[in-house]
Order: C-alpha cells, then structure tokens, then sequence
C-alpha cells in the first residue's frame, strides 16, 4: 500500500477530524482506566463533572485555559507558515521573567505587558533567523526552553529572589495595582481570558482577511512558490515568529499577573508543550484553539477529581492529551491523503 495525496481534501472531513480523534483517544484511554481497576463509565462521568460540573469547576477549568489558549495561538500561527515552533514554555518562562522585572523596577502595566512580549518574540527571533542558514528550528526552540528554565532558576535563586520568602526560589509579589483584576467573584478566573479571547478572534481576522494572513498561508503551503509569485518569504517568517513569540511571552505575563501574583519555576505545568496539542486539535484554526483549550484544560482539572474518587492516577491526565495529539495528527494525515493498495502483478504472464 502507498498513500496517495488528496486533490481537494474534504471540508466534512477536516471538520470531523478533530471529533474522531478525541473520541479515539477517549477509546484508548478507557483501556488504561480498566487496567486501573477503575469502572470506565464512572470515571469518565467524574473526570466530566470535575471539569465542567459546576462553577467552581468551570471557572478552574477556564483559568487553566487562558495560558493554552494564548501558546496554542503562538503554536497555531508559527504552525500556519511551517516555522516550527517548540519553545514556547521557554518563551511563556522569559515573558514572566520579563514582567516581574519591569514590575520590580516600578514600571507600568502597560510596559511589563510589551516587556513580557518583546521577551518571548526575541527568543524566538534567532531560531527563524538561523533557519535561513539551514538550521532546524526544531532542535533551537526546543533547547533554549532548557536555557530559559536555567536562566530564570538562576535569577529566582539570585538578584530576583524574594527575601520574604523562607528561603523558597520565588521572585517578589507583583504590586497589587499592576495585578489582573478577577473576572468572576470568590475564584481565580481573571480577566486575561478575554484576552485570550479577543487574541484569537483577531489573529482568526489576521489570517482570513489580510494581506499578511494570506502570505502566511501561502508561505506555509509552498514557500518555493510563494516566493516565486514575489511573496516576502522571510519577511512573513520574520513577522510569524514576533507574533508567535510575543503570544507565548504574553502567556507568562498574564499567569503571573493574574493567577500566581509572583514567579516560580513550577509556574507552568507544562503551558508551552500542551499549546502544541491545543494548536493541532484546533487543525491550526485560532479560533478552534479556543475549543481545544478548554477541552485539554478541562481534561486537566477534571482528572483530579477522578483520581480523589475512583482511584485512577492523575496522570492518566498526560496519556489523554498525549494520545490526543497522536490521533489528532493521524486524522490529519488521513485528511490529505488516501491509503492506495497496490494490486499484485500477474504471475506467468504480463500484467
């Protein structure tokens, strides 16, 4: 058999895609469930109730959501123009760092924010950059998160380490007027999550309704033909790696400003890498990211409540989103390309 690329792949198909792999990977996960002890029914049902069933649920659901969405739209965009994106958790580290610096030093909200977001395009400048050179970016994003993470435990165990804080490597707390206010009263929903919000509906417009939107996607299609029409392919990669970078670092400043107060090396549990699974539920659509957030957050939260009942390990959690992403990319391959079965050839004679 050999797969044969689709002329014009089905739009009921790349709608159902996303659909059949979660219900896939819910499939494969049932079996890790049964192999817990656990009844499957009823695991599934409190992994549901504790993500979404009610509003302490919901609203814990939603927080968690607001950084995935942010480094699934920083995933997304890079995705679009096949600049491959792995390091937004060093990214989302160097937004936080740069925010709690410009905080520190008596800046405004306005300036931790841009400082926050020129931090995260920077890091993912020289990577794209070094791609002109052949260099795979793959291998640079992914271990400047090493060098970040390092970085920033340095600077948390050194000049940013708060003296209040018994020893613990944590910067100091932001000042109260520089912190994001709650969105909903008595739970930790801020209002970075219209944020979040509002990012995804405008990059949906960028990429829809723009001249720049269309060279992305032209340039993530064919970059050889893009540039052989006259399209600015490494200007558009230039451009796609500032905004990728400057969401992820976007995604630390408001984490810091609206959920945690201060940062720590344990801030995010893994924001940058699970964007990656966000983007590719969503099939790189910034609004579908909105979806896959929730739904990946919701996995998250829920899971914990699960574990509490029915005995099944929290990180059964991990499994599912990472089982996600694999039938996720599988569905998508069957998407553009068909499986051809080659017949055999005649024996004893032409074929």
């Amino acid at each position: 058999m050999r797969l044969e690329r689709r002329a014009a792949p089905s739009r009921a198909m790349a709608l159902a895609a996303p659909l059949l792999a979660v219900a896939l990977t819910l499939a494969l996960s049932a079996a890790l469930v049964a192999w817990a002890g656990a009844p499957v029914g009823r695991a599934y049902w409190l992994l549901i109730e504790g993500g979404f069933g009610s509003r302490l649920a919901l609203t814990e659901t939603l927080t968690r959501a607001t950084p995935l969405i942010l480094t699934g739209l920083a995933a997304a965009v890079a995705f679009r123009a096949r600049l491959w994106n792995i390091g937004a958790e060093g990214q989302l580290y160097a937004g936080a760092l740069a925010a709690v610096a410009v905080a520190g030093a008596g800046g405004s909200f306005a300036l931790m924010i841009a400082a926050a977001m020129a931090a995260g395009a920077l890091l993912l400048l020289g990577p794209a950059l070094l791609k002109r050179l052949g260099v795979d970016e793959v291998v640079t994003t992914l271990l400047l998160n090493f060098i970040v993470l390092l970085g920033v435990s340095a600077m948390l165990d050194g000049p940013m380490k708060d003296p209040m804080a018994m020893g613990w490597p944590q910067s100091i707390a932001l000042p109260e007027e520089l912190q994001i206010g709650n969105l909903v009263p008595r739970s930790r929903l801020h209002n970075g999550l219209l944020a979040a919000l509002g990012l995804a509906a405008a990059l949906a417009l960028l990429l829809r309704q723009t001249t720049l939107g269309f060279e992305i996607r032209a340039v993530g299609a064919n970059a050889r033909a893009a540039a052989f029409a006259g399209m600015p392919v490494q200007r558009v990669t230039v451009l796609v790696a500032l905004m990728s970078g400057a969401l992820a670092g976007l995604a630390g400043a408001i984490e810091v400003a609206g959920r945690a107060g201060y940062l720590t090396l344990d801030m995010s549990p893994g924001y940058g890498y699970s964007g990656i699974v966000v983007a590719m539920l969503a099939g790189l659509n910034p609004l579908g990211v909105v979806a896959a957030a929730t739904f990946v957050a919701g996995i998250l939260v829920g899971a914990d409540g699960m574990s509490r009942q029915v005995g099944v390990p929290t990180y059964i959690a991990d499994v599912i989103v990472a089982l996600a992403l694999i039938t996720m990319l599988m569905a998508t391959l069957l998407v553009n390309y068909r499986v051809a079965w080659r017949r055999p050839a005649a024996v004893g004679g032409t074929a």
